[in-house]
């Protein structure tokens, strides 16, 4: 590795920290903050009548609230500390991997390009639809959910400096996390592209880009979304889109692919503990993914063929 590709890396690696820093630091401080004001608990009551439908008791929509507006570790911890059934724990554990830390990780794709519409449809539709489909076929269980040996205590802050603090310690673990992550994976992929192997990785990875509706140069976000996340993934595909010549199609593509199917590996397995079969919720994120992002694809380019044929006949 010279010293300029470890350069630029870090170069980008800060920008891109910066860029997405500026986003998450002051929501996660902000809902931190509202975490200990009646807001969320009247959110929750407002939503709670609607949990019938789905299958889920109205204290169901506590993890719901407090995993959509915080991330899927807040949402588990809210589980933890309730009595549910089994098949509620796995409705929630669904729902939750397709709609969490929805503030964050929407504002980071709306710089993208992605839009708001596109984002909000795609997560909080397949959250609602997973959880009706899986209320209407699984008649099964109805047991109380075993834990295992999880901690359900909580520290309890009080006080409005205790409040702020808490906000700030929490965001700025966010940022460092974040800059922990960013920083060495634009390194790595400097040298990647300094080593010409990007384009080898891409041709590697063509027929599944293919597949699912997208061009070569796509591979590399696909790749980052489902190994570490949405949010740190949008580094890389803010970068693709600038420098990749990555399209906003494959761009809205991508993102529609790891929404329901991001950092697969971390945000399968942290649902151990709450003593549900991950195998299943696995298996629905990965084909949900393909499923629908072949549907969206399709019906995109069905959509530009009838266009560009519209305008050819009136020509």
């Amino acid at each position: 590795m010279n010293k300029s590709t470890l350069k630029n890396g870090l170069a980008s690696g800060l920008k891109t920290t910066w860029t997405l820093g500026k986003i998450i630091f002051p929501i996660t401080f902000i809902v931190t903050v509202l975490k200990h004001t009646p807001i969320l608990d009247w959110i929750v009551t407002f939503i709670a009548p609607l949990m019938k439908l789905i299958g889920l008791s109205g204290e169901a929509a506590i993890p719901l609230v407090v995993g959509n507006f915080l991330n899927l570790y807040a949402g588990i911890g809210a589980i933890l500390s309730l009595d549910l059934t089994v098949k509620e724990v796995f409705i929630l554990a669904v729902m939750l991997s397709f709609s969490h830390n929805i503030l964050v990780e929407t504002s980071v794709a709306l710089k993208v390009g992605v839009k708001l519409w596109v984002i909000l449809a795609v997560r909080l539709g397949l959250a609602l639809v997973s959880a009706f489909v899986i209320n209407l076929v699984w008649n099964g269980g109805g047991e109380i959910a075993q834990y295992g040996f999880v901690s359900k205590k909580t520290e309890v802050v009080e006080g409005i400096i205790p409040i702020i603090l808490e906000g700030l310690e929490k965001a700025s673990y966010g940022i460092l996390q974040l800059a922990l992550i960013v920083i060495p994976l634009m390194v790595i992929i400097q040298v990647i592209r300094d080593l010409k192997w990007m384009e080898l990785f891409s041709r590697k990875m063509a027929p599944v880009t293919k597949m699912l509706g997208m061009k070569e140069n796509a591979s590399p976000t696909l790749v980052t979304g489902l190994v570490i996340g949405l949010a740190y993934g949008a580094g890389v595909m803010i970068q693709a889109v600038k420098e990749d010549g990555v399209s906003k199609k494959d761009a809205t593509l991508a993102f529609i692919f790891l929404v329901a199917c991001h950092a697969v590996v971390e945000d399968t397995l942290i649902f151990l503990p709450l003593g549900i079969p991950i195998l299943p919720l696995f298996l629905i994120r990965i084909i949900t993914a393909f499923v629908l992002t072949m549907i969206v694809a399709y019906v995109w380019n069905r959509a530009e063929l009838a266009k560009r044929e519209e305008i050819t006949y009136e020509a």
